[in-house]
């Protein structure tokens, strides 16, 4: 089988208050992993701003752009430059008062392949981003880069196995999720490392139940009263973390998957095959009530 590995440079940062600074700081390291031999690069969600869903704010409505627009357009002629797929999770303005958690796709020429707009919107403490983002109506989607199909969900996307499915169902080589997640200050130790094992085990079942890699790249620094919790991770396409970044500190690597793996997995673990999809009518239902 002809070798298909993938390059993929992650992007963990810290951000500041300044859209420029942070965009500037991402460029550079884009740069950096380029010549580390990225081919894809991810950057973490909302990587142009601190974190803003933490409190119900009008004004922050001004961080948001058009896609394609500002951002998209100075990330295109970098890709272009340096050869690279960028994935760019963005805040988009699409029309006066309405607004989405949106990541673009830039392939390795400059090409803008499109968008996709973030299905599954949370609104929790310290999360409220149903005050901010209408959910996504384009549906789930998979892009056909340069280096791979790759199938774009964002943060808390990563909850739902049905969107990983789905996603792996259109063809995807592998999932990225660019991700903004982190423990309230005021936490103890056990809950933080709960909760962090149960977010990347969650995603871990997605690689496991599809036979597909999978590309977490979450954000670290404290923020508010949050500090993000990094930990950005790769899976090989059974579930095995191969690669875990430190939770506190940044960290820009570039990390390789095997794209020849899946048949592998898929050969010897056929899930797809024994799908019983004559019998999946109930998970469209809200809830199952049998009394």
């Amino acid at each position: 089988m002809k070798d298909r590995k993938v390059s993929i440079g992650m992007i963990q940062i810290s951000c500041t208050g300044s859209p420029e600074e942070n965009m500037n700081n991402t460029i550079l390291n884009i740069r950096k992993v380029a010549a580390d031999g990225a081919q894809v690069v991810v950057l973490q969600e909302l990587f142009r701003s601190l974190y803003f869903c933490d409190e119900e704010d009008y004004t922050n409505f001004s961080l948001a752009e058009a896609i394609p627009g500002p951002s998209t357009n100075v990330l295109s002629s970098l890709a272009a430059e340096l050869g690279v797929v960028i994935v760019a999770s963005l805040f988009e303005k699409r029309a006066e008062g309405l607004y989405h958690n949106t990541t673009a796709v830039l392939d390795a020429d400059g090409t803008y392949l499109g968008k996709y707009r973030k299905m599954h919107i949370p609104d929790d403490p310290g999360y409220y981003e149903k005050f901010y983002f209408t959910p996504g109506d384009l549906g789930y989607k998979v892009f056909a880069t340069r280096f791979g199909k790759i199938g774009v969900l964002i943060c808390w996307d990563q909850w739902y196995p049905e969107a990983a499915r789905i996603t792996s169902l259109m063809g995807a080589d592998f999932l990225v999720y660019p991700t903004a997640i982190g423990w309230a200050m005021h936490q103890d130790e056990t809950t933080n490392q709960d909760q962090y094992h149960a977010w990347q085990s969650v995603m871990k079942g997605h690689s496991v139940a599809n036979g597909i890699p999978v590309v977490a790249v979450n954000r670290t620094g404290a923020e508010g009263h949050m500090q993000f919790w990094g930990g950005s991770f790769v899976t090989n396409a059974f579930g095995k973390v191969t690669f875990q970044a430190s939770h506190l500190d940044e960290s820009v690597t570039v990390q390789t998957i095997d794209l020849t793996q899946a048949d592998y997995y898929r050969t010897h673990w056929p899930f797809l095959r024994d799908r019983r999809i004559d019998s999946y009518d109930p998970i469209l239902k809200r809830f199952i009530d049998e009394s």
